[in-house]
């Protein structure tokens, strides 16, 4: 992308010739992401400087909250203008987001077509494949000729999407084959549709969960997919560049997820300040009154950290270790099941995975806390006559702690899963705080059998 260093000070200053003259080389793309990243009031100023065909290119690579708040500062006419120059898909995106009072208001700026395919991909369920599907297509008989092929894609190929793929449709509208568009160079035009292709394909299914279609696209390989109804008939396509726009979408919301807040709806700057407190502030409040279990865990064994302070030194290295370890898994896990690459039906290999990872960092801990002790012990009296046994304490608790944690960590998003929740919910805050609590239970049992008869 360009840098246009002075671009801030000409915004800030409105100087219209002179930021006028600085967007014109720039791209429509490039344009767009220069007003994602500003306020919406600097947004639709610096909009309002663009020629109508940049302007129209550069909305459709806007995210939908800048094209609302665009939308929202232009007269109706020029609205309606904007909707009919989307792609259909695009529109929805858009649409989906209104509420009902501002929905109806633009809908009614479409054409009666337009609005008839705005109205079925609507209806379709949210985050769904159908939401995201286009109906602009082009698709042939098999009965056609290579050279109708081609007559039929100079006539109606604008109004599509892509024409990469070509939908092979028999008279019932039922698909029936896809062939690439570069396979009709190579073959003489009498040649007939029928004669070509295999009669295989991958398709889609507009209830379909759009989470579920990414990792097929991947596996696959293809620029676009078509979406098939339960009696075979075509409904549309979904092309690669919504699924790569809505795989950043699903991994942004995981990372927020995993990280302790609810995802957000719009970029981090544009979200305002009260909305951003609210979405943290359930988290850390559900997560502070877990840690209250902590404090009384820790009382439950009051006697035995009197009789033996040694132990509390100890402790934030224990619990720390093992909600670090649970952490490590529930973040490979969410990401393995997000991808494809784990499924419901691997629980049994996972854990057995995670078994064997937790043992033997747990060991590694181990070795490096009895080691910790052992050394200072040979300068310091700080651990007593009885180091050796806290060492020995220490070592099994962080073999025991970091393989629960483990554990718990990787099993919790597939438990999660199986219920209908999304496996993100199992944030790594989470995580550590289901094992800090039983952490702590498992530290001092495992000391009151060490140490009995000795410290305790």
């Amino acid at each position: 992308m360009k840098t246009i260093d002075h671009l801030p000070l000409l915004i800030k200053d409105k100087n219209r010739p002179a930021l006028t003259k600085a967007l014109e080389p720039l791209f429509p793309f490039e344009i767009s992401k220069i007003l994602a990243r500003r306020k919406k009031r600097d947004q639709i100023f610096i909009f309002s400087l663009l020629p109508a065909k940049k302007a129209a290119e550069t909305f459709n690579f806007l995210p939908a909250d800048s094209q609302k708040s665009i939308l929202q500062s232009l007269p109706s006419e020029e609205v309606g203008d904007y909707l009919k120059m989307m792609t259909p898909d695009d529109r929805t995106e858009l649409l989906e987001e209104l509420p009902t009072k501002a929905l109806a208001d633009y809908l009614s700026l479409l054409s009666v077509k337009q609005r008839d395919i705005a109205l079925k991909l609507l209806g379709y369920p949210e985050d769904s494949v159908g939401r995201m599907m286009t109906p602009d297509y082009i698709g042939i008989k098999p009965d056609w000729s290579v050279k109708e092929v081609f007559d039929h894609i100079r006539a109606y190929g604008r109004d599509s999407e892509t024409i990469n793929e070509l939908y092979v449709l028999n008279e019932k509208g039922v698909l029936i084959d896809d062939i690439k568009l570069k396979d009709f160079l190579f073959v003489p035009p009498e040649t007939k549709v029928n004669q070509m292709g295999d009669k295989s394909f991958v398709k889609l299914s507009p209830q379909e969960d759009v989470e579920d279609a990414i990792p097929v696209f991947q596996e696959y390989g293809r620029s676009a997919l078509p979406v098939v109804d339960e009696d075979g008939k075509m409904c549309g396509i979904v092309t690669m560049d919504d699924i790569l726009r809505r795989a950043r979408q699903e991994g942004t919301e995981d990372i927020q997820v995993v990280g302790g807040t609810d995802p957000l709806e719009a970029p981090y700057m544009h979200v305002p300040f009260f909305e951003l407190i609210q979405k943290r502030a359930k988290w850390l409040v559900i997560l502070f009154l877990g840690e209250m279990f902590t404090a009384t865990a820790m009382a439950f064994f009051e006697d035995e950290i009197a009789k033996a302070v040694v132990l509390a030194l100890f402790l934030p290295l224990i619990i720390s270790s093992g909600g670090n370890a649970g952490s490590q898994s529930t973040t490979l896990i969410v990401r393995a099941l997000a991808l494809g690459e784990v499924t419901l039906t691997d629980w049994w290999r996972i854990m057995k995975r995670e078994f064997s990872a937790g043992l033997c960092l747990g060991v590694i801990l181990g070795i490096v806390g009895f080691a910790r002790i052992a050394i200072w012990s040979g300068f310091s009296s700080i651990y007593g006559p009885q180091w050796i046994l806290v060492a020995v304490t220490i070592f099994f608790a962080l073999i025991a702690v970091v393989l629960w944690g483990s554990l718990i960590g990787s099993m919790l998003p597939l438990i999660l899963r199986r219920v209908g929740f999304d496996p993100a919910v199992a944030s790594a805050p989470l995580v550590a705080t289901l094992v800090d609590v039983t952490g702590i239970v498992m530290y001092f049992l495992i000391a009151v059998i060490i140490l009995r008869g000795t410290l305790l």
